[in-house]
């Protein structure tokens, strides 16, 4: 490679862990060219598509993606399916390096029987459904109901419940979709009981989020009576003060008493053992797991709706080392590797790298942890010369121009929602098709 022609990387992945390698690669200083692609139309990622639509600042870190996309060097492909449109063998034939941050966007079933009745769900999707996902807009949740269960112990559990309970009235200045907020305002739903097989001291709530579930107005948070025992929220010896701000929240809340419309109910030490119903589902059946409180041996709880929000994990992609256990690519360190063996020029960062663990800020430290691995590494990868200046052209046959979008493309996405949000008092109103994405993308907006 010549001093004057740049290292090549190409990111997979518009989310936050992307945005940062690229960033990370952009500030280094070898000559670089940074290609990040997206399989949808449209970056950012789970800050998009996955913070709750009440958390209005969590969605301002878009202003650093922003100013990172304006980098020298940077080069935004928006609309690129992996695996259908170019494969990772071609990008690594085309790049120095390339970096996979594709998250993990599936979510985890239960795997109990009854799993598969009418009103189960995943949480993830109905995160995606609310949030305006083109995977999601198809869904349909039931919310005739007036109980739903969510099984899981982390901060979408709290999300999922306090969407649930909020009330539309409270929503309506958000950008949530508007399929969902048509939905919630005719919901029925009264009680979400939230359940995991952890203790108070275990759970993965944060303190800010349990607090915002236990200032929602017309809802009652509480522990059940079930699980009122001192001992269930004594403080371990060595615990973050995070955590034990969680563990004196949920303490808190095991005193309140139902006297508002609706509630969120938590209950701990209880595993899923199978839902049943006839034609859709009317209860789900617990058991208590081996070695924790005594207990009653079995708990039935009715419902018409159930949200496993058990943790998400990274797809497979052909051609890349995939760790079934985690739910993610095999890595050292932010290197893939294939049987203990570095796989050469291909790296991982974020969920994909090591699961669906931390808080966005999190990902900048991975991110840039494999970025220095890359750069290590650029040296040793400098005889590699791209096979072409970019492996989309000509992928893809002649009806397909126009489906690899930039980001002024995604600038005229942004503004058409932003003024369709303005007309209705919200932030902005997504589309939530793929044809009006694009539709958009040309300023040839939907009726």
């Amino acid at each position: 490679m010549s001093d004057a022609s740049p290292f090549r990387v190409a990111v997979v992945g518009a989310g936050p862990s992307g945005f940062y390698a690229a960033e990370a690669l952009l500030r280094s200083a070898l000559p670089m060219r940074v290609d990040l692609l997206e399989r949808l139309p449209v970056p950012y990622g789970l800050v998009r598509y996955g913070v709750a639509p009440d958390h209005p600042k969590l969605k301002q870190v878009t202003a650093v993606f922003d100013r990172i996309a304006a980098m020298p060097g940077f080069r935004f492909v928006g609309g690129v399916d992996l695996g259908a449109d170019v494969s990772v063998d071609a990008l690594l034939a085309s790049y120095h390096a390339v970096i996979l941050a594709t998250g993990a966007p599936l979510g985890r079933p239960m795997g109990i029987p009854g799993e598969d009745l009418p009103g189960s769900h995943l949480a993830s999707d109905f995160v995606g459904w609310y949030n305006g996902h083109p995977d999601q807009k198809d869904c349909h949740f039931d919310l005739s109901c007036e109980r739903a269960v969510i099984v899981g112990q982390g901060n979408v559990s709290l999300d999922v419940a306090r969407i649930l309970l909020k009330g539309v009235d409270a929503l309506r200045r958000t950008d949530i979709a508007a399929q969902a907020l048509d939905a919630l305002a005719r919901s029925r739903v009264r009680e979400v009981y939230i359940v995991g097989r952890r203790g108070p001291a275990d759970v993965r709530f944060s303190p800010k989020e349990l607090h915002e579930i236990g200032e929602l107005p017309s809802c009652d948070t509480l522990v059940d009576a079930a699980d009122l025992r001192a001992e269930s929220f004594a403080v371990p010896a060595g615990t973050d003060a995070e955590k034990a701000a969680a563990i004196a929240m949920l303490e808190r809340l095991a005193v309140v008493r139902a006297a508002k419309e609706k509630r969120c109910v938590f209950r701990f030490h209880l595993e899923p053992q199978g839902i049943e119903g006839a034609t859709s589902i009317e209860r789900i059946r617990f058991g208590r797991p081996h070695g924790l409180p005594a207990g009653p041996e079995s708990v039935e709880l009715e419902c018409g709706l159930v949200f496993s929000s058990i943790g998400r994990r990274s797809c497979s992609i052909a051609g890349v080392p995939y760790d079934a256990g985690r739910g993610t690519h095999a890595n050292l360190n932010g290197r893939v590797i294939d049987g203990g063996r570095l796989v050469s020029g291909l790296y991982v960062c974020g969920w994909s790298k090591r699961g669906p663990q931390g808080t966005i800020g999190t990902n900048r430290a991975c991110s840039y942890e494999t970025a220095e691995a890359v750069l290590a590494d650029l040296p040793a990868l400098a005889h590699r010369t791209p096979a072409v200046e970019h492996p989309l052209r000509g992928a893809r046959p002649a009806q397909y121009v126009g489906k690899y979008l930039d980001f002024q493309d995604w600038a005229r996405i942004d503004a058409a929602e932003v003024a369709r949000g303005a007309a209705l008092g919200k932030p902005r109103e997504k589309f939530v098709s793929l044809e009006h994405l694009y539709a958009a993308a040309r300023e040839e907006l939907p009726c």
